[in-house]
């Protein structure tokens, strides 16, 4: 037994949650250097290789390291953005990924162009980002970083080409065509990698995380505004791809972090989660950076269902609540899971409306009147409004509403092609409609809709990120007035369960980044609750 100072047991727990093991061999990469570091400036000797001494160097660069913004950005940086130049440009200097976890809305591109800018001329970047958000980033490219030669891959002559990109090339690409073009995006050696909505990737058995992991690139970047949306595997899957060193094997950050923070709520752990992706993950809130960007409210408006919308609604809740006994019984975890959604999902779409369920179903849900009157009156007052639902279906019954009542709108949903959408985006901006019917999966990224100052959720998601990240389509740089945000909830329906477990979820983001409380994934047992309340 030894007697040890408070100090260097810090620094050993320090060290051993950046220490990775690889069979009976304990491993340190490039994101361990600042804890060895520290052990090393107790005057405690070392044996180290080359390459050590080399990675010491490079970090030590890194930290001395004043990036100055390259000549050919063609835009005013804010103070924030500046700052986030900087950090990853430091990053890139160091040799290590990370994630640029700003809130939506704050210019995430802005500042990774200004990155990708400055090291053109260390070889080809390549940006994967979904479908919506490619023409965003080929016209940002050219507005702020109009000296790149920038590609929009799925437009080229894919076959042959790769073999001609180089320095001073931005190439950008889906998910999708990633993953088909997997092995040839591979043969190139990039010398920056972005994803753009990463959230993409937050599946690490998924084909695409898979094959994404594969493409060689000398520094790479995660992209998103909600790093952790359910639990922890997704960061996880984030780092996997961009700094596998920082977090490490699957099962032993499932041993180290994940397990003692989701199930035994260790708030040990989750500081010491924190520490470790503090040099590796940058998150800022409009709250924190924009304080001159107008004010966001939020408020519930609790519906009264008809009495004939009552009774289908309750037929189908004690219908559920006679399955799950049944659904108990089941030995496959998985299928029993997804009856239960299933259900779920049964009632969160009566709570919008019958007609979603029952065709023979005639007239408007009171929601959908509730709907139509707010925007008569919000129309009135000149307001423009951005309208959300999960469920394509009940956006085809506002549509309906919409021509019955002669309200302009433009809409938008998943199978819109991807060049229509900036047109119809073009279009609402221009002020040529009232509303904007939107999907909540299509629109939730990737769009500007700052001509918006009201916006109105029709049926509560699961996870409140993914509805601010489509508030933030209104409430983002450019914004002027102040925003109202809206959420119609059906009165004594499993609406008001979801909106009960968004405080929890919210925590989950901030446990992490901020070492507060945290909340774990919804167990197939929450699943169950929620049907029987």
């Amino acid at each position: 037994w030894a007697k040890i100072s408070q100090a260097l047991r810090k620094q050993l727990k320090s060290l051993h949650d950046s220490v990775n093991q690889d069979r009976n061999t304990l491993k340190f990469d490039m994101t361990s250097a600042p804890a060895i570091r520290e052990l090393l400036a107790q005057d405690i000797a070392m044996k180290a290789t080359a390459a050590w001494t080399q990675c010491l160097n490079r970090l030590e660069k890194a930290e001395r390291l004043d990036p100055v913004l390259p000549d050919g950005i063609q835009a005013d940086l804010r103070d924030y953005q500046h700052d986030g130049f900087k950090w990853l440009r430091r990053l890139a200097e160091w040799g290590v990924g990370g994630v640029l976890a700003d809130d939506m809305g704050l210019g995430k591109t802005l500042q990774t162009l200004a990155v990708l800018l400055d090291r053109a001329q260390q070889g080809p970047a390549l940006v994967i980002a979904p479908t919506s958000v490619g023409f965003n980033w080929v016209r940002e490219a050219q507005r702020f970083a109009p000296s790149l030669d920038v590609y929009l891959y799925r437009e080229t002559e894919r076959a042959d080409f790769l073999q001609h990109v180089g320095p001073n090339s931005l190439v950008v690409c889906s998910y999708g065509l990633a993953l088909r073009d997997a092995e040839a995006l591979a043969k190139t050696q990039w010398a920056s990698l972005v994803l753009d909505e990463a959230q993409a990737i937050k599946n690490s058995r998924s084909k695409t995380s898979i094959a994404i992991a594969t493409i060689p690139a000398d520094w790479k970047l995660a992209l998103t505004g909600t790093p952790v949306e359910n639990h922890l595997g997704e960061l996880w899957s984030l780092f996997h791809v961009v700094s596998p060193g920082v977090l490490g094997g699957w099962e032993q950050f499932r041993r180290r972090f994940a397990a003692p923070i989701e199930k035994d709520n260790d708030d040990e752990r989750r500081l010491a989660l924190r520490d470790r992706l503090r040099p590796f993950l940058l998150r800022r809130t409009k709250e924190e950076v924009l304080k001159d960007l107008p004010p966001r409210t939020e408020m519930n408006i609790y519906v009264e269902m008809s009495r004939d919308e009552r009774d289908v609604y309750d037929k189908v809740r004690l219908s559920a609540l006679g399955e799950i006994d049944e659904l108990a019984k089941l030995s496959d975890v998985k299928d029993q899971r997804f009856r239960i959604l299933a259900l779920l999902t049964r009632m969160r779409q009566l709570a919008c409306s019958p007609r979603l369920v029952h065709e023979d179903w005639k007239g408007r849900s009171t929601k959908t009147q509730q709907l139509c009157d707010t925007l008569l009156e919000l129309r009135d007052e000149g307001h423009r409004v951005l309208v959300f639902s999960q469920f394509v279906k009940h956006l085809s019954l506002i549509r309906e509403m919409f021509e019955e009542e002669k309200i302009s709108y433009v809409y938008l949903d998943g199978s819109t092609e991807a060049h229509a959408r900036q047109e119809r985006v073009d279009e609402f901006q221009n002020g040529d409609a009232t509303v904007f019917l939107i999907s909540l999966k299509a629109g939730g990224t990737g769009l500007n809709l700052t001509a918006a100052d009201y916006v109105i959720h029709m049926d509560p998601w699961w996870n409140p990120a993914v509805e601010d990240q489509a508030t933030d389509r209104a409430h983002r740089i450019g914004q002027e007035k102040p925003v109202m945000v809206y959420r119609l909830v059906s009165q004594g329906t499993i609406e008001e369960e979801i909106l009960k477990l968004h405080d929890s979820k919210r925590d989950l983001v901030a446990g992490i980044m901020e070492g507060a409380q945290a909340a774990a994934k919804l167990s197939t047992d929450d699943l169950i609750a929620l049907l029987r309340t």
